[in-house]
């Protein structure tokens, strides 16, 4: 099966991968400068809030290229089935 991303999305997700790690560097830095607590859970809330929005991109990707064809070739239904269920338990954990 091909496990190619689709451009438009891969483009997105990257972009948000590298704020995130932005935001992460940022915030390692205010951890170590102490700043004030509530600032630290609001960059750690807003790192959470991007990688909600990565996931998004990446969940879109695979509905989009891999559901897709799971759905139209026979056989393999069961495995799309299984995949969204992990996804799905992983999320709400």
């Amino acid at each position: 099966m091909n496990h190619k991303l689709d451009q438009k999305l891969k483009n997105r997700a990257i972009h948000r991968a590298k704020i995130i790690g932005g935001q992460l560097e940022g915030l390692v830095k205010s951890i170590e400068s102490e700043e004030y607590c509530p600032i630290l859970l609001e960059r750690s809330l807003a790192i959470q809030k991007s990688l909600k929005s990565l996931n998004a991109f990446l969940l879109e990707n695979h509905l989009k290229i891999h559901v897709t064809h799971q759905i139209k070739h026979e056989g393999q239904e069961e495995k799309a089935i299984k995949e969204l269920i992990k996804v799905y338990t992983l999320s709400n954990r």
